[in-house]
């Protein structure tokens, strides 16, 4: 029978243990996410729209942030790359699951889809409608007298059996009752409708509130039909370049002339471009993928966020800074509204 010496078995033992270290080195999760550079994808390949294709050179791109758990080779590799960063779990995750974060994401990505659709559509002036289904719940405050009975993902439609058209409204009306009264909740779940009875809590403005963030869920209806698959990927900051490559497909022009333009940015019903996070990260993305022009948000500072926040830096800021050190032939637009998007293209051939 063959048996190992005390010598082979250190070295068996050792062999072993860096085999061990050499693994968790590259697969041992982290209780953190590292942030950086993602894809920036084609948008001729999202969208949809029958008797109106895109044929025309150039083209718009959506960039996105590629978020990961960490590995002890990514945080290393991060601690040293200034276009990535290691995020808490809660920063990234809002503390929600990741089932409910997914989820979210997803509403997010569709309900910046349908704005996208609604400006391009009033751009054009082409027939679309509008109808507001209610406010989604985007997540629940732990001390929420609702907490347990509402979910992520349902959809308020009436306060006390008055709907509103707005997010606001609900808002104002809440607001105006009494801390401790009681409040009657009516909310869709899966197609269905629920109700939820309890009192309202005292929010730190003293107001009476409910403990629940919201945001406006919408649905349109366009003419022509258009459909947008944004696959896999979530969020709301692809409204401003979605709007574009669907305003583009619909009236059959030419505007990019060749370009491969990127950028980022909310959209709101109005034609209002956001601010994002991680524009200095999408514009390495950018680069990468060849743009010549970046669209980025411009949000002009409140006086009261520059008290607090002297370094305060606007989306549109950062990204020129970020384009300066690493792509400095790239032209970054700064844009507060579809509009002013829309000059540029049509003004810079």
């Amino acid at each position: 029978m063959f048996r190992l010496t005390r010598k082979q078995w250190r070295q068996v033992i050792l062999t072993a243990a860096i085999a061990i270290l050499v693994l968790a080195f590259f697969f041992l999760p982290l209780p953190k996410y590292i942030e950086g550079p993602g894809e920036a994808d084609d948008l001729k390949t999202f969208v949809k729209m029958p008797g109106h294709p895109d044929k025309n050179k150039g083209k718009y791109m959506i960039t996105a942030v590629a978020v990961a758990q960490a590995r002890p080779v990514s945080y290393l590799y991060a601690k040293f790359n200034p276009y990535y960063s290691i995020e808490d779990v809660a920063d990234v995750t809002g503390g929600q699951d990741n089932a409910t974060y997914d989820r979210v994401q997803d509403f997010y990505m569709q309900s910046a889809i349908n704005e996208s659709i609604y400006t391009a559509y009033r751009a054009a002036k082409k027939p679309v409608t509008r109808q507001y289904l209610g406010i989604y719940v985007l997540s629940i405050a732990k001390n929420s007298p609702f907490a347990g009975k509402i979910k992520v993902g349902d959809t308020v439609t009436k306060v006390n059996g008055r709907h509103f058209d707005s997010m606001t409204g609900y808002q104002h009306y809440i607001q105006k009752q009494k801390v401790g009264q009681r409040a009657t909740i009516t909310y869709e779940r899966k197609g269905k409708s629920h109700e939820a009875t309890a009192k309202l809590m005292a929010l730190p403005t003293k107001k009476a509130g409910i403990g629940i963030t919201l945001t406006d869920n919408v649905k349109v209806k366009p003419n022509p039909k258009v459909t947008v698959d944004p696959g896999n990927i979530g969020g709301p900051s692809g409204g401003l370049m979605f709007s574009l490559q669907i305003y583009t497909q619909l009236m059959g022009q030419n505007l990019r002339h060749g370009q491969n333009i990127a950028g980022t940015g909310t959209i709101d019903a109005d034609g209002n471009v956001g601010e994002i996070g991680g524009i200095d990260k999408k514009i390495v993305t950018a680069k990468r993928a060849g743009a010549t022009v970046f669209f980025a948000p411009y949000v002009k500072p409140s006086k009261l966020l520059l008290k607090y926040e002297e370094k305060h830096m606007t989306n549109y800021q950062l990204a020129k800074a970020t384009a300066k050190k690493y792509a400095p032939n790239m032209k970054v637009v700064p844009v507060q509204t579809f509009d002013d998007a829309l000059k540029y293209l049509k003004t810079h051939q």
